[in-house]
């Protein structure tokens, strides 16, 4: 794969966990079968302390380099707005970052991972039998 990321939506009852692997059709098969093998790791052995202290740091970053952008920041107000009913300030959103343990990570972790994924593919595939097998099992 040339590119691949997670990303993960909040909102005030729901939220959803998306991975993206761009690569060459011909390596569709093997790339599904990596991150389906990655995900049940994490579902069935967790997360170490310095994974989560990692997550936790990047998350942390990205929210506070967010803040030099207003953008960013009306997005954010504008969400938490939505999605709590008020403002959640920088100070309370980092303490709540940094409350967050491992085990909860895990807990929730094996829970949304152990749901069988929705999966949505571009390339040059009319149906769904023109799929490889691994793509084809991933939403079943």
């Amino acid at each position: 794969a040339y590119s691949v990321y997670s990303n993960v939506d909040t909102f005030a009852d729901t939220g959803a966990l998306s991975v993206y692997a761009g690569c060459q059709p011909e390596n569709l098969g093997d790339v599904a079968t990596v991150a389906r093998e990655v995900l049940a790791d994490v579902a069935r052995n967790g997360l170490t302390d310095a994974e989560v202290a990692r997550a936790k740091g990047s998350l942390r970053g990205g929210l506070v380099l967010g803040l030099e952008d207003s953008a960013s920041r009306m997005n954010r107000i504008g969400r938490s707005e939505l999605n709590y009913g008020n403002h959640r300030s920088i100070s309370e959103t980092l303490m709540n970052i940094d409350a967050v343990t491992t085990e909860q990570v895990c807990q929730i972790a094996s829970e949304v991972l152990h749901r069988p994924p929705a999966v949505a593919v571009v390339g040059p595939y009319r149906r769904k039998r023109d799929l490889p097998a691994s793509v084809r099992r991933l939403g079943s």
